[in-house]
């Protein structure tokens, strides 16, 4: 998953695609380098940001998610807390939610997903962009994200949101420090339990700026450590800012997974192995 923020405040690249076109060269660029899907997010949701109307964010999205849908041709998610952004951006061409606060930020969001029909990303958070970053405190970080996530999952099935379209993000860097963040990492897969696909948000956050000493910009490689982890732990999807290196990655990983496979049936099979020829 591709990320295109039409924010002049974002904190890794804010202002950088305000206007339509630019976005969309983004955008294109990402579906290049192998995105399979596009992110929108017009309101920044960073520690400490402030909040938009909802007709702003409409006039930043709206024309963004129009041109993208009639240019490319790759899932586009609307990321939003606000439903009548959501629906106006499904009736341009999204065709998923991404919603940071799991259906909390508008009682009509859970309601409208379900009428649409369409797959939904619940994110933990804990409290709003201004609080979340204010010493936050967890008895046990790892359970209490779990029972957030499950609590969310459920309350959107008894709207009416099918089960297999519900995805689930433990919400890396929101409301978290970043002891939380490793533990929520090395604890991938109590959320792989739960039974839906899990999302996974490292790219360029600031736990992996905080341990490597690194600017912003400098963060591809630490993003790239945590997708790995993920894909070890059954991540079913990565939201990156850096498409190409990690698309690169993945794909690396995929065949060294896929040839592991292989060997293993083979020797299943009886069958030995091709000796090594001398150098």
């Amino acid at each position: 998953m591709g990320i295109v923020n039409v924010t002049p405040d974002s904190f890794s690249d804010g202002g950088r695609c305000l206007n339509p076109d630019a976005a969309l060269r983004q955008a294109e660029g990402m579906v290049r380098d192998g995105a399979q899907v596009i992110d929108v997010g017009g309101e920044s949701t960073r520690p400490g940001a402030v909040p938009v109307s909802e007709d702003e964010e409409l006039r930043r999205v709206i024309p963004v998610i129009r041109r993208l849908a009639k240019r490319l041709r790759v899932t586009i998610s609307i990321d939003t807390s606000k439903a009548e952004v959501a629906r106006c951006a499904l009736a341009e061409g999204a065709s998923l939610v991404n919603d940071v606060s799991a259906l909390r930020g508008d009682p009509g969001m859970a309601e409208m997903i379900a009428r649409a029909g369409v797959p939904a990303i619940l994110m933990h958070r804990r409290g709003t962009p201004q609080t979340m970053q204010r010493a936050p405190r967890y008895h046990d970080v790892v359970q209490e994200v779990k029972a957030f996530l499950q609590e969310a999952s459920q309350r959107a099935q008894a709207v009416g949101i099918v089960r297999d379209r519900i995805l689930i993000d433990p919400g890396l860097g929101f409301g978290k420090t970043a002891w939380h963040n490793l533990e929520l990492l090395r604890h991938l897969d109590t959320f792989s339990a739960l039974g839906y696909p899990v999302v996974l948000g490292p790219s360029r956050k600031s736990f992996i700026g905080g341990t490597l000493q690194l600017p912003v910009e400098e963060r591809v490689e630490g993003t790239l450590a945590c997708v790995a982890y993920g894909l070890l732990h059954g991540v079913a999807m990565v939201r990156v800012h850096d498409v190409r290196p990690t698309v690169r990655f993945i794909t690396m990983w995929k065949t060294i997974a896929h040839a592991a496979r292989r060997q293993h049936r083979s020797r299943g099979h009886g069958q030995t192995s091709p000796r090594r020829r001398r150098a």
